[in-house]
């Protein structure tokens, strides 16, 4: 089974985990939450987030509206509820090789498959029965470090074996905060009216080189990997704007066979821009490289009239963007530093494992001598109210209206 990144397994699971969700209320989300795990509240205004630190301090939910509002980000109750496993309970489970808590931006590490996997011990077969998440992404809690009304940082240490042999002793930061009115603005150089709620948050996301050696390309680079799940709907529709130019230059607009070609039903693809929905009732995967990359992605769900956006640092990469495939590859560093997933069913009469969709960014491949620090900054907004309000944002950012988004298939 190569050539498969970790998603298609993970869908595969609801065989054995059999979960379904609801889009439920965003204090709901929290009530159910710190029943079974601690949850850091973060507040701007009306806007809210929900931070699980035994889940390596991700961001399970946000909201628009602390009391009233949806939650956007997709929890897996049933895992949530069950908690983590002793040892012997885990045994032929997939929480000995995963734990799927869901969650709308978590912190992750590339790459997963080939000659530099994180996620395969040396001399094991590219096989789903020898992949396994790195405990220090999947079990180990991040230590809390500070926390304020609106920011809470955390770290972690940990050492990590790749396929090839190589150790990487690693530390780890996650600063988190809530940015404000202004902050969003500027951001989207646009002024917000008074008739829109939002909620955003950025996450610093650091990984340094504590140990003694320099990480080199040559026995591997690991990358920084935010995930994010969200609750999907039938009028879901994710954009991603991207740079026109000739192939032979900038590469292939888009990668769009992750899991066998994305039937044109689901995806979209124009000059500058294209559009992939979002409605977790068929599966596929996109990418979009560094050349073509705006640094941007969002989706807009029509049904809620949420606008939604992700953004990330970008920077130089002089050693590219790992490639997550499960083979031994001839360019392991020729990844995506922005990908989207529709959930769905892996094969008829299955059903799928949430649903939800996706938006992921990657930091380029960290070749960190002694001490030195990799940054991947992730920032995530949502906006909810008049579609008006909203075009206008739409087409400031994506440079297309909601009609041309509503109207693409």
């Amino acid at each position: 089974m190569k050539n498969l990144s970790i998603i298609n397994y993970i869908i595969i699971s609801i065989i054995m985990i059999g979960c379904t969700k609801k889009q439920d209320g965003f204090a709901e989300d929290v009530s159910f939450l710190k029943k079974h795990t601690e949850i850091i509240l973060l507040k701007e205004g009306q806007g809210a987030i929900a931070i699980a630190p035994q889940y390596q301090a991700r961001v399970m939910t946000s909201t628009t509206d602390l009391s009233e509002g949806v939650g956007f980000g997709w929890i897996n109750r049933k895992v949530v509820k069950a908690g983590f496993l002793t040892e012997e309970e885990r045994k032929g489970k997939l929480e000995d090789q995963i734990y799927i808590f869901g969650g709308e931006e978590r912190f992750w590490l590339g790459p997963e498959g080939g000659q530099f996997a994180l996620y395969f011990k040396p001399g094991s077969t590219f096989d789903f029965s020898e992949w396994k998440t790195p405990a220090a992404i999947d079990t180990d809690a991040f230590q809390l470090v500070s926390h304020t009304e609106n920011t809470a940082s955390f770290k972690h240490t940990c050492e990590l074996l790749n396929y090839s042999g190589t150790i990487f002793k690693m530390g780890i930061e996650r600063h988190i905060r809530l940015l404000n009115k202004t902050s969003i603005e500027d951001i989207i150089s646009e002024k917000l009216s008074n008739n829109i709620q939002y909620v955003a948050y950025e996450t610093d996301n650091r990984i340094t080189n504590i140990g003694g050696k320099p990480w080199i390309a040559e026995t591997g680079l690991p990358s920084i990997w935010m995930l994010g799940m969200y609750n999907p709907s039938s009028e879901t529709m994710v954009v991603i704007p991207f740079k026109e130019g000739d192939t032979n230059e900038l590469g292939a607009k888009v990668k769009d066979d992750y899991f066998g070609k994305v039937p044109s039903e689901y995806l979209k693809v124009e000059d500058d821009v294209l559009f992939f929905k979002g409605d977790g009732t068929k599966r596929g995967k996109i990418g979009i490289n560094q050349d073509r990359s705006k640094g941007v992605a969002g989706s807009y769900d029509a049904n809620g009239q949420v606008l939604t956006l992700v953004t990330y640092n970008v920077q130089e990469a002089p050693n590219g963007f790992v490639n997550s495939s499960w083979e031994i590859q001839e360019e392991p560093f020729t990844g995506d530093v922005i990908n989207a997933y529709n959930d769905g069913s892996p094969e008829p009469g299955a059903p799928p494992l949430g649903p939800f969709y996706e938006l992921e960014t990657s930091s380029p491949a960290a070749a960190l001598k002694p001490n030195e620090t990799m940054i991947h900054k992730q920032t995530t907004i949502h906006f909810q109210g008049e579609e008006a309000e909203l075009d206008r944002i739409s087409k400031k950012v994506f440079g297309v209206s909601l009609e041309e988004i509503n109207n693409s298939f």
